[in-house]
């Protein structure tokens, strides 16, 4: 298990040899590795989960918002 931060797909990023995409991380847009996933396509809107810069996992809205609610309940340092 990772520590797992969800984001969204902007858009591909032209070059790089397709392995980078925009991706809107709570606003703020980063540009993140999809290589470790080579057998996926990504689109805008995908949802995604990013660990140290790479694409680790693509999710739905649910599994995102789920993503999220666990990195919340950690930094307010409450019990599961």
């Amino acid at each position: 298990m990772c520590l797992g931060i969800p984001g969204r797909v902007v858009r591909m990023l032209d070059g790089y040899g397709d392995m980078l995409a925009l991706v809107d991380v709570g606003g703020a847009e980063r540009k993140v590795n999809v290589g470790m996933l080579p057998e996926e396509t990504f689109r805008p809107g995908d949802w995604v989960i990013i660990h140290l810069g790479f694409v680790v996992e693509r999710t739905d809205r649910a599994g995102a918002e789920a993503a999220l609610s666990g990195l919340n309940l950690m930094g307010r340092g409450e019990p599961i």
